[in-house]
């Protein structure tokens, strides 16, 4: 016999599928399993593949259906990668234009890794029963899960974003791996003082270690020129650099030529490559990379060898 179904039925199901034509992305009723929505369920969640990392802590995903949207992960916030960065944001950090900078870099470093974690990669989207479902921008809130890991976690332990203050499940472990990666200065974390991160430096010259781009454009090794550092004088009087050391947390070290004076306010680029010295910029000369894409130390020392600065990213 055949079922009539009444007309109110087949409006819902025609609307529903009218719905699903234009992108409407799925809710964890959908397609998650039964259970508490908490990020350590490793069978939880919306699957989507990510089409695009923006930064350190936004993506883009496609859903199965074929719908698209925007997540923000829930409980981090990484430095801004277009855009100003404000240090009061980030405890330690100095309202400074060597903080600000160190701020951007900081915020490179964590679009880099969100891309290598994220990109094209299927993951699973866990929304949380105590946070808002999306933000003021829109944006979807989630734990972002690959691989049975949690990259909103895998972002605070190694220092590549701080805890974002609100209401969720995982808070006060994300506070825990944002404390553990503050005490050791990781990622954006060696962007704050000396003194807040109990380093010493017994020197009181006034360079400072601004910038470093350590993942140069295309293979490192064909793009010597490409990685560098910056030095600057935040100082009022110049400073003489003859004598002084730069060098990376394996020990190699490159030797500031006699001569070379940074006036206040100054900067001072050393690339890796060779190339002819001018303009605030010195050649290592080195044949190979020096500087560790996924983290290292510059640390810069006076004639006399004592430590003026170490900056670890």
């Amino acid at each position: 016999m055949r079922r009539r179904y009444p007309l109110c039925v087949l409006l819902a199901i025609s609307l529903a599928a009218c719905l699903g034509g234009f992108g409407v992305a799925p809710t964890p009723g959908d397609e998650t399993e039964p259970g508490t929505a908490t990020e350590r369920g490793p069978d939880t969640g919306v699957r989507a593949t990510v089409t695009r990392v923006a930064d350190g802590d936004t993506a883009n995903v496609r859903f199965s259906n074929g719908s698209a949207d925007t997540v923000r992960l829930l409980g981090v916030d990484s430095p801004e990668v277009r855009g100003s960065n404000s240090p009061g944001e980030f405890e330690g950090v100095p309202d400074t234009a060597a903080g600000r900078a160190c701020l951007a870099d900081a915020g490179e470093a964590a679009a880099s890794y969100a891309r290598e974690r994220l990109a094209g990669e299927e993951v699973r989207l866990v929304f949380d029963e105590r946070a808002d479902r999306r933000d003021s921008h829109g944006r979807l809130l989630a734990y972002v899960r690959v691989g049975g890991g949690s990259v909103n976690r895998d972002l605070l332990r190694r220092g590549h974003a701080r805890l974002y203050d609100g209401t969720f499940t995982e808070r006060e472990r994300y506070f825990a791996a944002e404390r553990r990666a503050r005490e050791e200065g990781r990622g954006l974390w060696s962007c704050a003082t000396p003194a807040a991160r109990g380093e010493r430096s017994a020197s009181s010259a006034t360079v400072a270690v601004v910038r470093v781009h350590a993942d140069a454009e295309g293979r490192d090794g064909e793009n010597l020129n490409g990685e560098y550092v910056v030095l600057r004088n935040e100082g009022e009087a110049a400073v003489d650099l003859s004598g002084w050391t730069v060098a990376d947390g394996a020990g190699a070290t490159y030797a500031v030529p006699a001569g070379t004076t940074l006036p206040p306010g100054g900067e001072l680029t050393l690339r890796t490559g060779s190339g002819t010295d001018g303009d605030g910029t010195h050649h290592w000369g080195k044949g190979r990379p020096v500087w560790n894409n996924d983290g290292d130390a510059v640390v810069v020392r006076d004639a006399n060898g004592t430590l003026v600065v170490e900056r670890r990213y």
